[in-house]
């Protein structure tokens, strides 16, 4: 069964159960409750992004990936543009980042959705499902930062890459 079309698909990563992490997945939840009557966005959360991940992005309009970062500073938002970039040697069968992504849904559908990349910097990953204090403080900002995104991507509007400040509607 295909999956249902979307305007935006939020798309989130992370494994809940190490810390700062989890965020995506907990991002992506705050996400389908204040998008809940807003039938143009879907939200999907996983634990790592998979191949057949690339079916549901063939068949949205934009596509917002949702991750925890390690190379920012902890709390730190990050939105980016993703761009097309196909893997190297063959496809895995587990983890695919954002760009191979989008590489998989254009080989296989034909698809070219915009896509963005929106990160918040961790910096503990131990066991537990406790976010750092860093990351804890910026949870407002982020949804802030994620609520703004995601209208902009239904609006059709451009996405401005952006480090560490809210989105300006």
């Amino acid at each position: 069964m295909a999956p249902e079309r979307s305007r935006c698909l939020v798309l989130a990563c992370g494994n809940t159960l190490r810390g700062d992490d989890g965020v995506g997945p907990w991002l992506a939840g705050w996400a389908g409750e204040r998008f809940r009557n807003e039938p143009g966005v879907r939200v999907i959360s996983r634990q790592q992004w998979t191949p057949e991940l690339a079916q549901d992005i063939a068949r949205t309009e934009a596509v917002l990936f949702l991750d925890c970062a390690l190379d920012a500073a902890p709390g730190a938002v990050t939105l980016r543009t993703v761009e097309v970039h196909a893997q190297s040697g063959a496809t895995t069968t587990h983890h695919l980042a954002a760009p191979e992504l989008l590489a998989l849904a254009e080989e296989l559908y034909r698809a070219h959705p915009r896509a963005v990349l929106f990160t918040i910097g961790g910096e503990s990953f131990g066991l537990g499902d406790e976010f750092s204090d860093a990351l804890r403080a910026a949870l407002p900002q982020a949804c802030a930062s994620l609520e703004t995104a995601v209208l902009r991507l239904l609006d059709g509007a451009a996405i401005v890459d952006c480090r560490g400040s809210h989105l300006q509607r």
